[in-house]
C-alpha cells in the first residue's frame, strides 16, 4: 500500500484554494457570494477525531499484542488495512476541503471591516485547520499501523497495510 506524500496533499490544497480563490472573486463580482458553512470545521473536527481514537485503539491493541497480555485482541491485517484506507481518504478529502475554504477565507480577508464577511472569514480558517487536524491524525494513523521495515523487528506496527 502507497503511502500519503505530504507533496501531493499540499498540491491538492493549493491547487483547490487558487481555484477557490479565483471562483470567490469571479461570483462576488457577478452576486452574493454563499457564506461558509459553521458546519464544515465540525465535521471536519469529528473527522479528525474518530481518525486520532482509531489510531490510538490500535496502537494500544498492537501494544499489549506485542507484549502477550493475557486476553489482548490482536489487530487483523484486513481491520488495519481498512483503517489506512479511510485514514488516507479522508486525508485527500480534507486537503481538497481545506483549500476551497482556505482559498475563499484569504478572498475574505480584504472584507473584514464587514461583520458578517469577518464572520464567515473566521468559519473558513476554523475549516483549514481542522482539516490540517484530519491530514495530521491520518499520518498518525498510518504510522502506527505500518509494517517494520524487516520481518524480524514487530516493535512498530502491526501485520497490516
Amino acid at each position: 500500500m502507497k503511502q500519503l506524500r505530504l507533496g501531493l496533499l499540499a498540491g491538492l490544497f493549493a491547487g483547490a484554494g487558487v481555484l477557490s480563490w479565483g471562483g470567490a472573486r469571479l461570483w462576488d463580482s457577478l452576486g452574493t457570494l454563499p457564506s461558509v458553512p459553521l458546519a464544515a470545521s465540525i465535521v471536519l473536527a469529528v473527522i479528525a477525531v474518530i481518525l486520532l481514537a482509531t489510531a490510538l485503539s490500535i496502537r494500544a491493541r498492537l501494544r499489549a499484542q506485542r507484549e502477550r497480555r493475557p486476553g489482548a485482541k490482536g489487530v487483523e491485517p484486513m481491520m488495519a488495512a481498512r483503517a489506512v484506507v479511510f485514514g488516507q481518504a479522508s486525508a485527500l478529502v480534507a486537503a481538497l476541503v481545506a483549500g476551497v475554504y482556505g482559498g475563499t477565507g484569504v478572498f475574505l480577508l480584504s472584507f473584514l471591516d464587514v461583520p458578517p464577511r469577518r464572520d464567515q472569514a473566521i468559519y473558513a480558517g476554523a475549516a483549514v485547520l481542522a482539516g490540517i487536524a484530519v491530514i495530521a491524525a491520518a499520518f498518525f494513523l498510518e504510522r502506527v499501523c505500518k509494517l517494520p521495515e524487516d520481518g524480524n523487528d514487530d516493535s512498530h506496527g502491526a501485520q497490516a497495510a
